[in-house]
Parts: structure tokens; C-alpha cells; sequence
């Protein structure tokens, strides 16, 4: 079985390509031009973390400051303890990140996403 193919221009109403068809190409695939994929990965970074946080509350100005420290781009955190749902702003301009969360009613879990903003 040959390697999974880049289905990026796949045309609508034509049969997909898939590792199951190893000899097929789709037009304009970053895999099939190296030059074009070294240039999209020469220089790029995406930094990934997770956190047990044990209560957000009080705690995400810290958090924003530790993230921006080590220059993180995606932060899970889990037992947030807050509760519902939402979207939050925090940090400076420049360290600023959007927060996600869910939690449940009781406040005794949940958890939440940090992305950078742009």
C-alpha cells in the first residue's frame, strides 16, 4: 500500500484518490513538488503544550505569562473548575491569547484551549 494521497484540488463529482489507489496524483499536491514543500516547512514553528492547571481562577494572568515565556502557540488546560462555556481575551498586545472553555455546573472540572492571537 502506497502512501496517502494530497487530495488538495481534488475536483468535485471525480472519484477521490487514496492510499488504496498508490499509483494516483492529484494536481497542484505540496508532496509531489519537494522544492514547493521544503520552502512551506523551511523556518516555520508550532509550539504544542497541555497543562493541569488545578483551578484557573486567580491563575490566568500567570498562565498567559508562562505561555508567552516559552513562546506557546496551542496551551490545553484541564480542570479549569469553571463553569459553562465561553471565550476570553488575555494578555498584553503582542502576548495576547484567545482562551475556549468548557466546564460543567458544579465547577469541579473542565477545560480550555489558549491560541495565540495574530
Amino acid at each position: 500500500m502506497g502512501a496517502p494521497t494530497c487530495l488538495h484540488k481534488q475536483e468535485v463529482g471525480k472519484p477521490s484518490l487514496n492510499a488504496a489507489q498508490p499509483d494516483a496524483k492529484a494536481e497542484g499536491c505540496v508532496h509531489d513538488d519537494p522544492p514547493r514543500a521544503d520552502k512551506l516547512w523551511k523556518g516555520w514553528s508550532f509550539r504544542v503544550g497541555t497543562w493541569n492547571i488545578d483551578s484557573l481562577t486567580g491563575r490566568s494572568g500567570k498562565l498567559v505569562e508562562a505561555l508567552a515565556e516559552r513562546r506557546m502557540d496551542v496551551a490545553c488546560v484541564q480542570e479549569t473548575w469553571w463553569s459553562g462555556t465561553g471565550c476570553r481575551f488575555f494578555g498584553a498586545i503582542g502576548k495576547r491569547y484567545n482562551m475556549f472553555w468548557m466546564g460543567s455546573k458544579a465547577k469541579t472540572d473542565g477545560v480550555g484551549i489558549y491560541t495565540t492571537t495574530v
